[in-house]
């Protein structure tokens, strides 16, 4: 048994001039294309989601969406409030995401790291040793 499929996205546009209006009356013929087809097919048998995404996004590309918007309206099927939190979490730990709920706890955690690494750097005597290996350096370079 064989199966084939074939997805197809398909844009068709056109364009009349209307010379009675105001503003859009000063635009020339010339600026628009009178009629656009575009049709975008793909072997959809063995498609993954993030491929129909892919193919999706150039779709709205050729239809002349914006980069910025179409990441946002695939973001916004994740972070909505009709998706389980849950679901949300997963998605952020996939991709290495904070939400806006835990950025206290994540600010707790980099002042405790800022304080254990000020602390880390002091030496017995609350001089930065940094400071003295640098120090030694210099002046054992100077011996040589």
């Amino acid at each position: 048994m064989t199966y084939e499929a074939e997805v197809q996205f398909k844009f068709d546009a056109t364009y009349t001039h209307d010379y009675t209006r105001g503003f859009g009356s000063t635009i020339g013929d010339d600026d628009f294309i009178p009629e656009e087809h575009y049709v975008i097919t793909a072997p959809a048998a063995d498609l993954n989601c993030k491929q129909y995404f892919k193919l999706f996004e150039k779709f709205m590309l050729c239809v002349g969406m914006d980069p910025k918007s179409i990441r946002s309206g695939a973001m916004s099927l994740v972070f909505n409030d009709w998706t389980n939190e849950e679901e949300q979490r997963k998605v952020c730990k996939e991709y290495e995401l904070t939400m806006d709920e835990d950025l206290d706890e994540k600010f707790k955690e980099w002042v405790k790291r800022d304080e254990e690494w000020k602390r880390l750097k002091k030496g017995p005597m609350s001089t930065i040793e940094l400071q003295q290996q640098t120090d030694f350096r210099d002046s054992a370079e100077g011996a040589e």
